[in-house]
């Protein structure tokens, strides 16, 4: 009996240093006074695991990835932390949780203020000329030994204290001193864009690099207000901006602890944070403003830049494509064609899952305001977390993208470009037999409001595409644009809202998004054409009728 209960105790105490119960900390204890290439390497490491899980939809939500085998930290997390963050804060909540877990220090900007600039105001996230910070947090011990809440940061200060504001600082400048930028732009190669980087839209969205592929792909991962993650490709869609603005790829301004001491755990205690200047950082460049012929500076009009590579000048999204890619750049456009309209496929398949939180929700069976927002791309509450409208134009931008980047294949092909690899007979034939394959095998199935499935493949979403409602308060029916009037029978929508929708049309046929405008429009409004309420036609996007006309 003994031997019986010291055999068990031994294996007890094998298992227990087999899979040990790691401590729940939730105070900030800093190990290191700086980050290291190691620590920058692992947050890399972090980040591309996150985001190829959520591109292979092992998991679609923050909280689904941070408790899944993808966070290795997952195991030490404290009761009542929260996964949530949309996409000005993800990239400062996996920032801020990666440095509580490996003991490293962490400053963000908490506070912004318009650049002293004419003409500059309104809504921070949309400045004209940017933003610069007013003030800050930093996540270390005080000079007594009092350590700060990691929960508090990341369940609420950051959320609270941040929006896309934060990455909407001029390209150079605000980088002395207390009030510094956390980012700065950097140079378009492979040593600088890595996972980690941040890619900002200054149409006030905010992205971060997983990955980036041997033939210049720079793929993203991107959080939304329904606590949502989703990945996409660098494009048209990311457009370029003033200097002010700041917008591009951007990498996290690296920092030191000053003045600290250790305690006899060997926690830093005390300090200031300082950080390192843009003349120091080996890849701070104002490439992507100015372009490749003109010195950047602050009083050079950047709407001159141009990209020019081996004398030949190209689109600043070639550019990118060529500077990121491994060896010479060679282009198969059947092989592209086919990878652009994989990605959509993924981006619609996404469109499902987020109407179908608002359906679950149930916003359709609310009564419609009396306005929309003052601007529909940006807002907040329910329409924030709800509508598609920002979805829906990265939807036209990509159908109306897969147009010109045939077009533009064709044309090459014909001037004898030798970037272009091509040993078919009938470009124009073979793409759109690619195309057509393609988009019959992507299907969506959506859920109508009789709990009926109804399912579209890519061609039949282009042919309704500026039909599909971006309003959560209208029927599934309507939110993919019911194209027969037996699909729209089922829709239980009221006379009132179904003129919502009929007269939202002309916002639909907008293919960009547009943060400069007020959009509070009642019914009334809508009802004519008025400053900020769209286009009366919608862009051509038709792939398949162009490609006729080229076999």
């Amino acid at each position: 009996m003994i031997r019986r209960l010291i055999l068990l105790a031994f294996a007890l105490s094998i298992h227990a240093c087999t899979h040990p119960v790691l401590a729940q900390e939730t105070k900030w204890k800093i190990k290191k006074t700086q980050w290291s290439q190691v620590d920058e390497q692992a947050f890399q490491n972090f980040v591309q695991k996150i985001g190829e899980a959520v591109e292979a939809r092992k998991c679609r939500t923050v909280i689904d990835c941070m408790k899944s085998d993808v966070n290795t930290y997952r195991h030490s997390d404290p009761p009542g932390l929260r996964y949530f963050a949309d996409c000005a804060d993800f990239p400062y909540f996996v920032r801020a949780y990666f440095a509580w877990k490996n003991g490293l220090p962490f400053t963000f900007a908490d506070e912004m203020k318009h650049r002293p600039v004419k003409n500059n105001g309104g809504d921070l996230r949309y400045s004209r000329y940017g933003n610069v910070v007013t003030g800050r947090t930093s996540m270390a011990a005080t000079s007594t030994g009092v350590f700060p809440d990691a929960v508090t940061l990341l369940n609420r200060t950051i959320r609270n204290q941040t929006s896309s504001a934060n990455y909407r600082t001029n390209w150079t400048g605000n980088d002395t001193g207390e009030f510094f930028s956390d980012f700065y732009p950097v140079k378009v190669n492979r040593q600088a864009i890595q996972a980690g980087s941040i890619l900002y839209d200054p149409n006030g969205h905010v992205t971060m690099v997983y990955r980036v592929s041997d033939d210049g792909r720079v793929y993203f991962v991107d959080a939304h207000p329904d606590n949502s993650l989703t990945t996409g490709q660098f494009g048209v869609k990311f457009v370029r901006s003033n200097p002010g603005q700041g917008a591009g790829f951007k990498n996290w301004r690296p920092y030191r602890l000053e003045g600290a001491s250790q305690d006899t755990a060997g926690n830093w205690i005390g300090g200031k944070v300082v950080a390192a200047t843009n003349t120091v950082l080996p890849l701070f460049s104002g490439e992507q403003f100015f372009g490749t012929e003109l010195v950047p500076d602050e009083g050079v009009d950047w709407t001159k830049s141009q990209f020019v590579v081996n004398g030949k000048k190209i689109t600043y999204y070639e550019f990118v494509r060529l500077k990121m890619a491994v060896g010479e750049l060679r282009l198969d456009p059947v092989a592209e064609l086919r990878n652009s309209v994989e990605t959509l496929c993924e981006t619609l398949i996404d469109r499902v899952h987020a109407v179908d939180t608002a359906l679950k929700a149930g916003i359709q069976n609310q009564t419609h305001p009396p306005r929309l927002p003052d601007n529909i791309y940006g807002t907040s509450g329910d329409w924030e977390t709800y509508s598609t409208p920002s979805r829906d134009a990265q939807l036209k931008v990509t159908y109306m993208d897969l147009l010109e980047q045939s077009r533009d294949f064709i044309k090459k092909l014909k001037a004898g470009d030798p970037s272009i690899v091509y040993t078919g007979v009938n470009l124009a034939q073979d793409l759109k037999d690619v195309y057509e394959a393609e988009s019959r095998r992507c299907e969506i199935t959506y859920t109508n409001t009789s709990g009926q499935g109804v399912t579209l493949n890519l061609e039949d979403v282009r042919l309704r595409l500026f039909k599909l409602s971006f309003d959560p308060y209208h029927c599934a029916e309507l939110r993919w644009g019911a194209g027969t009037p037996q699909e729209l029978a089922t829709c239980q929508d009221s006379s009132e809202k179904r003129l919502w929708y009929e007269r939202e049309q002309r916002l639909r046929n907008q293919p960009l998004r547009r943060y400069d405008l007020r959009m509070d429009f009642s019914l009334e409004d809508l009802a004519k054409p008025l400053p900020g309420n769209g286009l009366q036609d919608p862009p051509d996007v038709d792939l398949v009728k162009y490609l006729m006309t080229e076999i």
